[in-house]
């Protein structure tokens, strides 16, 4: 039967130090010499079952400590070290095992540090952000990935970008008139280019939606895709290549900080593109004034998704000729936020969008219907909310669809110009919502999912209010 191998080495060390012994010493004590005890601690010789019952009957050491998984913390070192503030200091997890073997009360103490500095960050956040809404500025931020980067350039900004507007016009006036767009662009593409298009099974595609190959000079889509976020991906593609001056000058002024920032922005301002060229600005503002911004009477009217057609809604802000100016807001079932945007900035400060009251979150249980009501905020500003899930690209059998929630809102004194303020006529009370919760001091909220920052916690021993987080 062949010996169970262990390899042991830094906690052989431990043991030897804690007793005060030489390495002399210890090996003539389990009988074996100085030299193989030196290689057993730097892990070059393994710490064979006959050894693990000499050393515990000699030090009476128990033999879990010795037997027990190596790395033990390591899975709290990767979670430290994958923050970006440290991803690029330990070349692989080879560092990690050793600082968990070698050192476990340090490695632990540098889990305990980040946690703390976590934590910290986080309520700093949460500070910045409550400073925000009283309207004083503050540089308080937590370490961000390029992707956070990204989306706080795009939404503390209107989402308008004149350059790709005018350059999107001047392009879709050249092509030809009366057919398909999508048939013109692969045209155009063809003509101009040499770039055939082509849809692949989900199984030669099995990760990706679209796919450029610059030796054959074929653009490929997903089959998943529906016909309309395929339009969408071969407009992205058309404009790179059609204007990518115009591209590259907004890109400039978002000024990225680095070059993942940059690639994340520029496939954002290329969809934005897309849309553009897809929807023109004034035949889609004409549009949505005569429907009375109806979104999926929008999406019939140019043959484009639901989603496609809110997006489009909130761009409407060109100098002169702006709409009314919509935000909107994606999650996912988990809550998490997607994306968000404005024609005038997503409104953070008066607006949140952290509500669990929000209509955005039921949408899931009512899949494909269009849920639009007035909402009031602590601070009396009301708006009108219109919400609705969307579908991902399609799932094959035993996958699990993708579905999110799309919140579009706009002020509520714009409702007598909206298809959707029928759903919030005057005289109807708006139903309250807060912030988010950790800015929200509405007493007995039955949706309450977190504590107030601004208000001690808990009522008293022989009071019980509705809420888990009820505060004095």
């Amino acid at each position: 039967m062949a010996e169970n191998k262990i390899f042991a080495g830094p906690r052989v060390r431990r043991i030897r130090n804690s007793l005060g012994l030489t390495q002399t010493a210890m090996a003539e004590a389990i009988g074996i010499s100085p030299s193989y005890l030196n290689l057993i601690e730097r892990n070059q010789r393994p710490l064979t079952v006959q050894l693990l019952l000499k050393l515990a009957s000699v030090y009476k050491v128990d033999l879990d400590a010795l037997q027990g998984e190596a790395g033990g913390g390591m899975a709290a070192l990767k979670e430290v070290f994958s923050d970006p503030l440290l991803s690029g200091e330990v070349p692989g997890e080879q560092e990690l095992l050793e600082l968990s073997e070698a050192a476990p009360n340090a490695a632990g103490a540098v889990v305990k540090l980040y946690r703390a500095y976590r934590e910290q960050a986080a309520r700093l956040t949460d500070l910045s952000e409550l400073l925000a809404r009283e309207g004083h500025v503050t540089a308080l931020s937590a370490a961000r990935l390029p992707a956070d980067e990204v989306r706080d350039l795009l939404e503390r900004r209107p989402h308008y970008f004149g350059l790709i507007e005018e350059a999107a016009e001047t392009f879709y006036a050249g092509l030809l008139a009366g057919e398909e767009r999508g048939a013109a662009l692969k045209t155009w593409l063809r003509s101009q280019h040499g770039i055939a298009v082509r849809s692949l099974p989900a199984h030669a595609m099995p990760t990706l939606r679209r796919r450029y190959d610059r030796h054959s000079m074929r653009l490929f889509l997903s089959e998943r895709l529906s016909p309309a976020d395929q339009l969408r991906e071969i407009a992205a593609e058309t404009c790179l290549l059609a204007f990518p001056e115009a591209i590259n000058a907004e890109l400039e002024a978002l000024s990225p900080s680095t070059s993942e920032a940059r690639r994340i922005a520029r496939f954002a301002l290329a969809r934005y593109a897309a849309h553009a060229l897809i929807m023109p600005y004034d035949a889609f503002l004409s549009a949505a004034q005569r429907l009375r911004y109806d979104v999926e009477a929008l999406a019939a009217r140019f043959q484009v998704s639901y989603e496609q057609a809110a997006t489009r809604m909130t761009t409407l802000a060109r100098p002169g000729a702006a709409g009314i100016p919509f935000f909107l807001m994606e999650i996912d079932t988990a809550g998490n936020r997607l994306r968000r945007a404005g024609a005038q900035g997503f409104p953070q400060a008066r607006f949140g969008g952290q509500c669990p009251r929000l209509s955005v979150h039921a949408a899931f249980a009512q899949a494909g219907q269009v849920l639009a009501e007035a909402v009031e905020l602590p601070d009396g500003a009301v708006f009108l909310t219109v919400s609705r899930t969307l579908e991902g690209p399609m799932a094959g059998f035993g996958e699990r669809l993708r579905r999110t929630a799309l919140l579009l809102g706009c002020d509520l004194s714009h409702r007598d110009e909206v298809v959707y303020g029928q759903a919030a006529p005057a005289g109807i009370r708006p139903v309250p919502v807060g912030s988010a919760c950790r800015f929200c001091e509405r007493q007995g909220c039955l949706s309450r999912a977190e504590p107030p920052v601004t208000r001690p916690l808990g009522l008293d021993e022989m009071v019980a209010g509705l809420s888990v987080f009820d505060f004095q």
